[in-house]
């Protein structure tokens, strides 16, 4: 597996452990047969990490399909890993950010996410250019 593939996974994990560390943290206040119960998610800190987590779901199918596209397509390998270790990094402190309650932060780090998904995404178009 590619370095690039790795951060696919890495960024499934980060999306899972964001909800999954509040429901650990606060495991005697979580039902699990109401594992959607807002009540649950009436904390502040709650609200955030399900807020990062649903944005984790949201962000993750472009990443790894534009990963994927990437390589199938015979991009510069290397460079797809540098970006998708970039990406990792930005959704680490963009997760942190949420937590922290930093929306201005939070909003310039999804933005830059976003740029390098959409750089991935249209490097098999830009290959030529590429070293």
């Amino acid at each position: 597996m590619t370095l690039a593939e790795w951060c696919v996974f890495g960024a499934l994990l980060l999306y899972l452990t964001t909800i999954a560390s509040i429901k650990w943290i606060r495991f005697r206040g979580f039902d699990n047969s109401r594992p959607r119960d807002p009540a649950f998610y009436e904390d502040a800190i709650a609200q955030r990490a399900l807020g990062a987590h649903q944005n984790g779901i949201e962000t993750f199918p472009f990443f790894a399909f534009a990963v994927l596209l990437a390589e199938f397509r015979d991009s510069p390998q290397r460079l797809i890993d540098e970006l998708a270790v970039l990406f990792l990094i930005v959704r680490v402190a963009y997760v942190l950010t949420y937590l922290g309650n930093r929306p201005t932060l939070r909003s310039i780090l999804w933005s830059i996410g976003f740029a390098i998904n959409l750089g991935i995404f249209l490097m098999p178009m830009l290959k030529r250019f590429l070293p």
